[in-house]
């Protein structure tokens, strides 16, 4: 047996510690959602749909969604485990993720049902802060935003696109009263604050998606369905998950397209013109 190595945890067969996942098994494009539930309802809206592990959190699946060969791997909640998920998906060759999720919106004109496609995360998470100074933008790449606003397009779907607050925290993180009503004073106007700053909705995954994926130059983006709104006080589930599912995969059916066409006329970004012929 060959010696292992701590600081790059494998296994014994040389597959990725947590993921349990080695290269080859997964695709170059994947969506990422947090809970490993949501990976079968996502192959739902695929053409073909095999799992290929699940360990702890972490649930793989892959599959065809007309010509683009996609993947999924939950992360779980927040940014500890999605900063495992993207650093051992990239080790085997991933390099497009996606996260779709679920979200709390600000502004009242946004409702339950709508999506929120992020163009950039506020760093509250605090997972990222471990790899770099908080000046360093998480910023969502401008393919993935225009692949996700594509594909609201075509499936009609209601979206806004905007900066969201990424926070590691579920309750005190995004004031909400946790138990016994505790609720520190600095978090009773956070809300009318990052409004103020024009923040569309609170997450809890994607400061550190858009971080790692700057720092290790991978292309990346994030959708999530509206669920509640903070302002008007609105909770509502509906078809959330299914419907976010079919926005994440149309568009990275969109991106591997648009990568054809890219290689095609061999260009490395993409150009308005390249869209002109787009199907």
């Amino acid at each position: 047996m060959s010696k292992l190595d701590a600081s790059r945890p494998t296994t014994e067969t040389g597959r990725q510690y947590h993921i349990d996942c080695a290269k080859g098994d997964m695709p170059r494009y994947v969506l990422l959602p947090g809970d490993p539930f949501r990976v079968p309802v996502i192959g739902e809206t695929w053409d073909s749909y095999r799992e290929v592990a699940h360990h702890r959190e972490y649930r793989t699946a892959r599959g065809m969604y007309g010509d683009a060969e996609l993947g999924a791997c939950s992360t779980g909640i927040g940014g500890p485990s999605t900063e495992i998920a993207v650093n051992e998906l990239a080790a085997i060759g991933c390099d497009t993720m996606l996260r779709v999720g679920t979200t709390g919106a600000l502004p009242a004109h946004i409702r339950c049902g709508d999506m929120i496609i992020t163009s950039g995360s506020y760093r509250m998470d605090g997972t990222s802060d471990r790899y770099v100074d908080r000046g360093y933008p998480a910023v969502a790449d401008y393919e993935v935003v225009m692949a996700l606003m594509t594909a609201c397009e075509r499936l009609g779907v209601t979206y806004h696109v905007g900066v969201t607050a990424s926070v590691g925290s579920f309750y005190a993180g995004q004031a909400r009263p946790s138990f016994d009503d505790y609720l520190t004073s600095d978090k009773k106007h956070l809300i009318e604050d990052l409004m103020m700053a024009r923040v569309t909705n609170f997450e809890m995954e994607s400061g550190t998606l858009l971080t790692l994926a700057g720092l290790f130059g991978l292309r990346a983006g994030a959708v999530c369905a509206v669920i509640a709104n903070r302002t008007t006080n609105e909770w509502h589930l509906g078809d959330s998950e299914k419907q976010v599912a079919r926005v994440g995969t149309e568009a990275l059916g969109i991106l591997a397209e648009w990568d054809r066409r890219k290689n095609v006329q061999n260009r490395t970004h993409l150009l308005p013109s390249l869209l002109s012929a787009s199907r």
